[in-house]
C-alpha cells in the first residue's frame, strides 16, 4: 500500500517576533531560520516518518534542490517532483510569537505549475485501496481526484488554505476529508449541511486544544487532546493528517489511527519548526504525556 500526495512544497522562513504584529505596525524579530515546509511537504514527511511508503507529486523552482534532498532524508519518495527552473520555490513567511501561536504569508511559486503530466505518471503507479492526498496550497485537485476514483483509490483531502467552492467541488469523490472547527462552520454555510450530512464516510475536525472529532457515516465521537504546553503550533495539524492516514494505510483502525496522530500531533507542538521536527514513530511511541 502506498500514499500519493499532490501538495505543496516551501521555504519556510520563521521570523520568532514578541507578539503577531497589527496593521500598519512594525516588530523587530529575535531570531530567524529556513527550513522545510508546505502543508503538502510536511504531510509527506509525517506519513513517511509514521511509517507509510509516501510518494510526493509536486513541484519546486530551480532554486528547490535542497528541499527535494532533505525529504529523501526524511523517507519520502519524490521520484515524481518536477524542478521548474523558471519559477521561484513556494515560500511561506510566518511570524511565530512567545506563546507559540502563529500568522503566516504564502507565495505560490512552483506549487500552482505543477505539471499535469507528473501528476498522471504518479498515479499511473499507484494500485487500488492506495490512498490520494490533497490539499488546498496547489492546483488540479479536482481533476486528479477524479483520476484517483477511476484508479480505486482512497481520497483524502485535508481542506486548507480553505476555499468553500474547491472542497464542495471536490465533495462527492472524498472517502476522507479533514479541516479545523473554523473551516467546518464555513463548509456548512457554504453547502447548508453539516459534517454529519456531507456523504463523505470519515469527516475529521481537529479543535486545536479540545482534541478532534471523527464522523464515521454520520456518527460523531470526540477524542480529546494530550496535555502539553505549546512552543510552536506550525504544522502540528498536517503531522496530525500524515500520521491519520499512514496508520490507516497500515491497516489499523480509525480509533486508533485518530489515538496515535493525537500523540504525534502534541509531540509536534512542543519543538520548533515544521517538516524538519516532525516526530517519527519511534519518538511517538516513547512520548510521556
Amino acid at each position: 500500500m502506498a500514499i500519493y500526495n499532490l501538495g505543496s512544497i516551501n521555504a519556510d522562513y520563521f521570523y520568532h517576533v514578541p507578539h503577531l504584529p497589527g496593521p500598519g505596525e512594525t516588530l523587530a524579530a529575535t531570531s530567524m531560520s529556513r527550513g522545510l515546509g508546505g502543508k503538502g511537504a510536511n504531510m509527506s514527511v509525517a506519513a513517511a516518518r509514521a511509517g507509510a511508503h509516501t510518494a510526493h507529486i509536486g513541484a519546486v523552482g530551480g532554486d528547490g534542490k535542497w528541499a527535494i534532498d532533505r525529504m529523501t532524508e526524511f523517507g519520502v519518495d519524490t521520484r515524481h517532483i518536477t524542478t521548474l527552473t523558471d519559477t521561484p520555490m513556494g515560500q511561506a513567511l510566518i511570524y511565530v510569537d512567545d506563546a507559540g501561536e502563529n500568522s503566516i504569508v504564502l507565495l505560490n511559486g512552483a506549487n500552482f505549475q505543477i505539471p499535469k503530466q507528473t501528476i498522471a505518471s504518479a498515479l499511473s503507479e499507484a494500485s487500488p485501496g492506495d490512498t490520494l492526498l490533497m490539499q488546498n496550497e496547489t492546483l488540479s485537485q479536482l481533476e486528479t481526484a477524479k483520476m484517483a476514483r477511476s484508479l480505486d483509490l482512497y481520497i483524502a483531502y485535508a481542506a486548507a488554505p480553505f476555499d468553500a467552492a474547491a472542497v464542495t467541488a471536490a465533495l462527492p469523490y472524498l472517502d476522507f476529508l479533514i479541516l479545523n472547527e473554523v473551516e467546518a462552520a464555513q463548509l456548512e454555510e457554504a453547502t447548508g449541511k453539516t459534517p454529519e450530512a456531507l456523504g463523505v464516510t470519515d469527516v475529521i475536525i481537529t479543535l486545536g486544544a479540545n482534541g478532534a472529532r471523527w464522523i464515521h457515516s454520520g456518527t460523531a465521537r470526540d477524542f480529546p487532546a494530550m496535555p502539553v504546553t505549546p512552543v510552536d503550533t506550525t504544522g502540528a495539524g498536517d503531522t496530525f493528517t500524515g500520521y491519520i492516514l499512514a496508520a490507516r494505510d497500515r491497516g489499523l483502525p480509525m480509533e486508533q489511527c485518530i489515538a496515535l496522530a493525537m500523540r504525534a500531533g502534541a509531540l509536534m507542538v512542543t519543538r520548533q519548526g515544521t517538516a524538519d521536527v516532525i516526530p517519527d514513530l519511534k519518538d511517538v511511541d516513547e512520548a510521556r504525556f
